[in-house]
């Protein structure tokens, strides 16, 4: 057990599997309830009590655990720009796809503050915030300057900003939206369609490669355009597994989402190929958006995104474990020789 926990979270394994277990259920818990008092004090003042209860226990878990399931018609469409629903949404959405070994090490390190006790952070922790700081922050900047005048020309600067906001943190990958996703140039899609495949963070309720995973990879392009011989980060020294297992899992990734993507295109010879790439990359890292392709599939469509979302959640783990087992093999080398590359 210990062993699938640590692959799957990309960490040192937790010495106590009861602990973690109890620590993830009273974090999600603690986040989740306190995002329906923030919904209910919200929806209390335009919707029946109860109604207004229900309405924000579900979109408060939905959130936190980026599903994605809205029990409004039109998902916040109509709180676009509504800074109590837009934030509320935010924080459940980011914290909830950061990872709890990284809520966990938060807590210890919010404690520490308390005491004026410096606390050591984890390379995991350091790389997970970075990368997910730095998504939020660019995309947003490009999202906002592509569609300024485009599908973002009639709302007010309240709405461009909350919108855009709003629609590069949801592809990571909660799956809500609060504007037409076919009003959005290609440019805009494609920038979705890129946050989609990075996806969440280790350990959390998230899918995608993951956030550590692209930093890795970054880290790694890094080094070798600097021609250094080894890859750091923040003064430490990945390991060659680390970085092999973040290639392979990106290789795997592109190969199961251009399969699917192909397979849905003899499927479907009438959809087009900006249509397809986003329903493959919203399947496989399980986010839900669509430019309205789901609703017209047919039923070899329906399994193949079935499929492509099923491999895509549980494939991070499960594949990280299938290639830390080690096969007993000759303790024998073959002769090694070069080939031309590029």
């Amino acid at each position: 057990d210990r062993i699938i926990i640590q692959e799957g979270f990309h960490h040192r394994a937790p010495r106590n599997v009861k602990s973690l277990i109890k620590s993830i259920f009273l974090y999600a818990l603690l986040f989740e309830a306190a995002g329906t008092l923030s919904f209910f004090f919200r929806w209390q003042k335009e919707l029946p009590w109860l109604q207004a209860l229900s309405h924000s226990v579900f979109h408060s878990v939905s959130a936190f655990c980026n599903a994605g399931f809205s029990l409004f018609s039109d998902s916040f469409l109509s709180y676009r720009g509504d800074t109590w629903i837009n934030v509320t949404l935010f924080i459940l959405i980011v914290f909830g796809g950061l990872g709890f070994l990284v809520l966990q090490e938060g807590k210890g390190i919010f404690a520490g503050l308390f005491r004026k006790k410096k606390t050591q952070i984890s390379l995991h922790t350091k790389l997970v915030l970075t990368m997910t700081s730095a998504l939020i922050l660019f995309s947003f900047v490009f999202f906002l300057a592509i569609e300024w005048n485009q599908s973002l020309k009639m709302f007010s600067f309240k709405e461009k900003i909350f919108s855009s906001l709003f629609q590069v943190i949801t592809p990571r990958t909660a799956g809500f939206n609060t504007m037409d996703l076919n009003s959005l140039s290609f440019a805009a899609v494609f920038l979705l369609i890129m946050l989609m495949f990075i996806g969440a963070s280790p350990g959390s309720t998230g899918g995608g490669v993951k956030t550590s995973t692209a930093g890795v990879i970054f880290a790694f392009l890094k080094s070798k355009i600097a021609a250094r011989d080894s890859v750091n980060l923040y003064r430490r020294t990945l390991p060659m597994q680390s970085i092999t297992k973040a290639f392979t899992i990106v290789t795997l990734a592109v190969g199961i989402i251009c399969l699917a993507a192909f397979i849905l295109l003899i499927a479907h010879p009438w959809a087009s190929m900006k249509d397809v790439l986003f329903e493959a990359f919203s399947a496989f890292s399980t986010v839900g958006l669509s430019l309205g392709m789901t609703s017209k599939l047919s039923s070899l469509g329906k399994v193949v995104i079935i499929l492509t979302m099923y491999i895509g959640r549980i494939g991070p783990l499960t594949l990280l474990y299938a290639f830390s087992r080690q096969k007993a093999y000759g303790k024998y080398e073959y002769v090694e020789e070069n080939v031309m590359i590029g």
